[in-house]
């Protein structure tokens, strides 16, 4: 592998993520806003995102996607789902031959369907492309706390290149084949976490977020074998991991949109108060509409769907998940 990288998406995971690359080889980040490029590579600080962290003085900012991608040997794409067709269509034409694309987005495509690296066959094909997902938290990766990822590309020399290349003490990077999975995992466990908050919002306790986190994974798991992904991942960093965090975090931006909705507000009022998107709030009613296309239940994400979409209240939420028919617990876990 070559020893430039380029980040996409200055947000506080790509900042992180081009933080731990930075420590390793040259890495270049952009943002979309000159002012914060300028804040990267003049005063070594994410004002918008990450105001409190200082970055490597070898991280270089820009708000030139020419000169972020042009020489680049890895593209890694840290922009929401919803922005991620478009600004990777700009990036084409200044990326080179046979570079890797390795997504960060945790969502699903609203008006296709596709999953991240699906978009980038269509934007750029012929690149190898993968995911890097699990239960990483900027705020705590950055600050230097034990963490553990998973890199997932059907190559695995690739796999292998890029583990290294974002390894370090205390950020430990797994391989894993299954990109399906990953990215599935990745993309539900925000609409999870949703459902998870607004319990924390009406005052229920542990026991109702566990039955939560616990019928969440069941969903995780029949979404993401129908279309192709591994039982295994799910039980994983990608799948149980992640899940976890962001259903228990206050750091959470999916759970504390959740609970607020279980506080009784609008999600008008709570995302014009936020200045990071929450991927489960656009990627909610691609999950339900991808689940519809393959034969899965889904009744936690549909009620999060109704709740968000449909003028549902979130109090009515978990009555209705309680009100369903008794199964066995096993039933349709693969």
């Amino acid at each position: 592998m070559g020893t430039r990288v380029a980040v996409i998406g200055a947000g506080s995971w790509g900042t992180a993520v081009a933080a731990i690359a930075a420590s390793r080889t040259p890495t270049a980040l952009w943002a979309r806003r000159p002012e914060l490029a300028a804040d990267i590579a003049i005063r070594h600080c994410n004002t918008a995102y990450l105001p409190d962290v200082r970055l490597p003085p070898s991280l270089a900012g820009t708000c030139s996607l020419e000169e972020a991608v042009v020489d680049a040997d890895v593209v890694v794409m840290g922009v929401p789902s919803h922005g991620f067709r478009d600004i990777l269509t700009s990036a084409a034409p200044f990326l080179g031959a046979g570079v890797p694309v390795l997504s960060l987005a945790k969502g699903v495509e609203q008006q296709t369907l596709k999953r991240m690296t699906e978009v980038v066959v269509d934007v750029v094909p012929g690149r190898p492309t993968g995911v890097l997902t699990g239960p990483n938290l900027a705020k705590e990766i950055v600050a230097g706390q034990p963490a553990a990822s998973v890199v997932a590309t059907t190559d695995e020399a690739l796999s292998s290149e890029l583990q290294q290349l974002l390894s370090t003490e205390v950020f430990r990077v797994y391989t894993n084949p299954d990109v399906v999975g990953c990215e599935v995992a990745g993309a539900l466990k925000n609409v999870m976490a949703i459902a998870s908050g607004m319990a924390d919002g009406m005052g229920f306790g542990d026991n109702t977020r566990a039955a939560l986190i616990t019928r969440g994974l069941a969903e995780l798991t029949r979404l993401g074998v129908a279309l192709g992904g591994q039982p295994m991942t799910f039980s994983g960093l990608a799948g149980m991991g992640d899940l976890v965090a962001t259903c228990i975090s206050r750091q959470s931006r999916n759970r504390h949109v959740g609970e607020q909705l279980g506080k009784g507000r609008t999600i008008e009022e709570i995302t014009a108060e936020m200045n990071m998107v929450a991927e489960g709030v656009k990627t909610s009613r691609a999950v339900v509409d991808l689940a519809d296309r393959v034969g899965v239940e889904m009744p936690i994400a549909e009620q999060v769907v109704a709740v968000l979409y449909e003028g549902r209240k979130a109090a009515e939420v978990i009555p209705a998940l309680m009100r369903r028919e008794a199964k066995p617990e096993l039933h349709g876990l693969g």
